[in-house]
């Protein structure tokens, strides 16, 4: 389905829908012990998240980017939003049952539940993790899993995944050889260092197209990664919604994935001198130069971008 995105107001009523997603699963992740059914709450937001894919995979990240950049919402919340997209659009390739696809889903929402302040504080802080938040950080898979029996989350599986999901023993391993949440914690180590490394934060800038696929695909020097090659392959080194630097040094945003990994279509928003392209330019990365040199920070953009007028440009591309 491709959803057209025909006024500013339709723009603006979308990108609300996903800040109000982000908002609820902001407040039960900061405060777990007040939320009312958490468990219920969690599927509830599950199935919001796969209506809005449904819609428009493409538009659904852009957007989801977009809010992920601006967003007043705490960092904890908009990474383990886009980690939960991301999981739900890798699953297929996997051909996971649906209470595993279910169990990884959900255990990406949740998964840094022990440590939602501390990762929001790590979002802005420049400098490295003092000994007390070292500590705070490797203990948070077991104490999440933890606090999330306490909250009577009884699914094992979703339990053991949030456990496994910074185990790096797994990496080295074949990943049809691994029980299930081995198989499942190595899904989510991966698309939890992805999703941090397309959504940069104000600490630190976004790395190049290059490094990703280099730190992503590679978890050894002989080793490929089958989940960093299944990521690059259905949502690209920069998906809908990021900036990049093109290698002519125009900026743009990555509008719509194309057939071809990592070569998507574009809208030049800022010419080479870093004036603003009015309206946006269509470029098809896939038909030829100029390519994509690097990820950008959001922060790199200072000039207002109307997103309805590039969305309704990604049309043409589709």
């Amino acid at each position: 389905m491709r959803l057209i995105v025909k006024s500013e107001d339709e723009y603006e009523d979308l990108l609300g829908q996903w800040s109000d997603l982000e908002s609820s699963l902001g407040v039960i992740l900061a405060h777990p012990t007040s939320a009312q059914e958490f468990e219920a709450r969690i599927y509830q937001y599950d199935r919001w998240m796969q209506d809005l894919i449904q819609r428009d995979a493409d538009v659904a990240l852009y957007l989801l980017f977009q809010l992920a950049a601006q967003s007043p919402v705490g960092y904890s919340a908009s990474h383990a939003l886009v980690c939960a997209v991301l999981c739900h659009l890798v699953a297929p390739e996997f051909e996971l049952t649906l209470h595993e696809r279910n169990s990884l889903v959900r255990a990406a929402f949740t998964m840094n539940i022990a440590m939602t302040a501390l990762q929001d504080q790590l979002a802005t802080q420049r400098s490295k993790p003092s000994q007390e938040q070292q500590t705070a950080i490797k203990a948070h898979t077991a104490m999440g899993a933890l606090m999330l029996g306490n909250l009577g989350i009884a699914n094992e599986l979703w339990l053991e995944t949030i456990q496994l999901h910074h185990q790096e023993a797994s990496q080295q391993a074949e990943l049809e050889t691994l029980t299930p949440p081995q198989r499942l914690g190595m899904i989510l180590q991966v698309v939890d260092r992805y999703a941090a490394m397309i959504s940069p934060r104000q600490s630190r800038e976004g790395r190049s197209a290059v490094e990703s696929a280099k730190n992503i695909i590679h978890s050894s020097a002989d080793h490929d990664n089958p989940v960093g090659q299944a990521l690059v392959r259905i949502v690209g080194l920069c998906p809908p919604g990021t900036f990049v630097q093109l290698d002519d040094d125009k900026v743009a945003v990555v509008m719509r994935r194309s057939d071809q990994p990592n070569l998507p279509d574009v809208a030049i928003v800022l010419n080479a001198h870093g004036d603003q392209v009015k309206p946006p330019t269509l470029h098809h990365t896939a038909e030829g130069r100029p390519g994509i040199k690097g990820a950008l920070p959001a922060s790199a953009m200072q000039e207002r971008i109307n997103h309805h007028v590039i969305l309704q440009l990604g049309m043409q591309a589709a």
